[in-house]
């Protein structure tokens, strides 16, 4: 049975939590639900692509907020405007992704027909919000009819910390054949022939710890000439991580590819993907590079990774922020092409785990309860 599907998110710019909107807006659109996904941003930094029977709402309400007093009533206008979607589109389901939205839904949705979603895209301790968010955080979710978390440990934090009645785990999606979208980068034209390569892609942010690996390929490049380092992605963090490659003079062996749309292509250019990352919700890269068979080395965040990798199956874990664990765990995988070999065998089944088809039928299911 068709039903009216609304995604709440602050923006569709690159990002994990973006990409799982698109992926999902998509697929149901493909299985006739009249679907919008509607952003609180403008559309002037979109990057996934949407289908084009799905509307796209921009309520161009997220602004910059200079003292507390704007901050309340930007607050105030964009519940006003989320109020006036929900009034207008009529959602049978509306699906909040990230806290701001998850509140805003709850508050804004108070009293309307259709069921409200609410997700939490990344383990909440690791992200603190300041006092007044993590108080909204803990009444509003109470107004949610359910909310999905990523990982059992943060489905336990939030029934543990907020007045959630339901709380669900589920993944995140992972479409296979991977889309292609602007910008695209040919490997081929790009890579030395011959040449062996890591690989690893987030935005160039703190929390993906590309300092720390960046490091740790100091430490391995005088033994593995042959190597070289790709980090996929853009972010606040370029200017100081070229400078780290400077100084530590690996300007010719790191490569800051900046944000691609044919990211497929680029882990099937690579032998071994690598994560860094200080903490983590679910990183979609991740299985991403399994369903592309390529073998993984992560450090096993609180949440995420050991949901993904399943350790001497399709790659390694390793101790959080132990930087020498890592280097040991690559140096073992990079030496070692026949256990590269048997681990990228194992590691497409990813393609299956994460399936679209699987994880749209858990929110699916959710979409059927009362």
């Amino acid at each position: 049975m068709s039903q009216r599907l609304l995604f709440l998110i602050h923006s569709l710019d690159m990002g994990g939590a973006q990409r799982v909107a698109a992926t999902l807006a998509n697929h149901w659109v493909n299985k006739g639900h009249a679907v919008a996904v509607a952003t609180l941003s403008s559309t002037s930094s979109d990057f996934y692509a949407l289908d084009p029977r799905i509307e796209r709402i921009a309520l161009n309400v997220a602004k910059p907020s200079r003292h507390p007093m704007a901050a309340m009533l930007n607050n105030l206008r964009t519940l006003r405007a989320v109020r006036r979607l929900l009034k207008q589109w009529q959602p049978q389901v509306t699906i909040a992704l990230m806290t701001s939205a998850n509140v805003y839904l709850a508050l804004a949705g108070w009293g309307l027909p259709g069921q409200k979603i609410g997700s939490e895209r990344i383990h909440p301790p690791m992200l603190p919000l300041g006092r007044v968010w993590e108080t909204l955080r803990r009444l509003a979710y109470g107004r949610l009819d359910h909310l999905v978390a990523l990982t059992a440990p943060s489905a336990a934090w939030l029934r543990n910390h907020t007045w959630a009645r339901h709380v669900t785990v589920i993944g995140n999606p992972i479409p296979w054949p991977l889309p292609v979208q602007p910008p695209v980068l040919d490997p081929n034209t790009l890579l030395i022939k011959g040449r062996q390569r890591l690989i690893a892609a987030g935005r160039l942010v703190e929390q993906k710890g590309f300092d720390l690996l960046i490091e740790e390929f100091a430490q391995l490049a005088p033994g593995f000439p042959t190597w070289d380092l790709i980090i996929v992605g853009e972010g606040p963090l370029r200017g100081p991580l070229e400078a780290q490659l400077a100084r530590l003079g690996l300007q010719d062996r790191v490569f800051l590819l900046g944000s691609v749309g044919n990211i497929g292509a680029w882990y099937m250019a690579c032998d071994l993907y690598v994560m860094s990352s200080r903490f983590e919700g679910f990183p979609n890269t991740l299985v991403e590079a399994l369903a592309c068979g390529l073998p993984a080395v992560s450090f096993d965040c609180e949440t995420g990774p050991s949901d993904i990798i399943r350790p001497e199956i399709d790659g390694l874990l390793v101790p959080p922020g132990d930087v020498s664990a890592l280097v040991s765990s690559l140096t073992v995988l990079m030496t070692n092409q026949a256990l590269r070999e048997r681990f990228a065998m194992r590691a497409v089944e990813a393609r299956v785990r994460f399936s679209v088809d699987g994880i749209a039928g858990q929110w699916e299911r959710l979409f059927q309860q009362s």
